[in-house]
């Protein structure tokens, strides 16, 4: 698992723990808040950068507790089609294995510490999904 050491310092000195598809129901599913970080390609998403530093003092600022997990990029696209994510950097808010928000990309402060607020306050739900709703036919449908 190759990490940007900004990325690296998450797990290194603020408690992070990296996330694969296997580790996921097992973080995903204990009582608590958790914010799960796609950063995607630094290079391509330098913001992403950026939000690795200031995830830390956001949970400081939300004036409460929540665990980080960091996707690493090798499994980011199997966990990001099960939460709906669909643009780099991202953060999907989890509590007790529910679907809270995502905040995606770079933003004010101020609007930021907000966005995570709502996000932390959200009932859990059903993840969102990509794509085309699959609706059933009815029975004696149209085949």
């Amino acid at each position: 698992m190759t990490l940007h050491p900004l990325i690296r310092r998450l797990i290194d000195a603020h408690g992070a723990r990296a996330i694969t598809p296997d580790e996921l129901p097992g973080w995903r599913d204990d009582p608590g808040s958790r914010a799960l970080f796609f950063a995607g390609d630094p290079v391509r998403f330098p913001e992403a950068l950026d939000v690795a530093v200031v995830l830390p003092e956001l949970r400081a600022a939300s004036g409460r507790d929540f665990d980080i997990g960091v996707v690493p990029r090798e499994h980011e696209d199997a966990l990001a089609r099960l939460f709906g994510v669909q643009r780099w950097p991202s953060i999907v808010f989890l509590r007790g294995g529910g679907y809270q928000a995502t905040i995606s990309g770079m933003q004010d402060w101020t609007d930021f510490v907000a966005a995570v607020g709502r996000a932390l306050d959200a009932p859990p739900t059903r993840a969102p999904g990509i794509g085309i709703p699959v609706v059933a036919a009815a029975a004696g449908g149209c085949h």
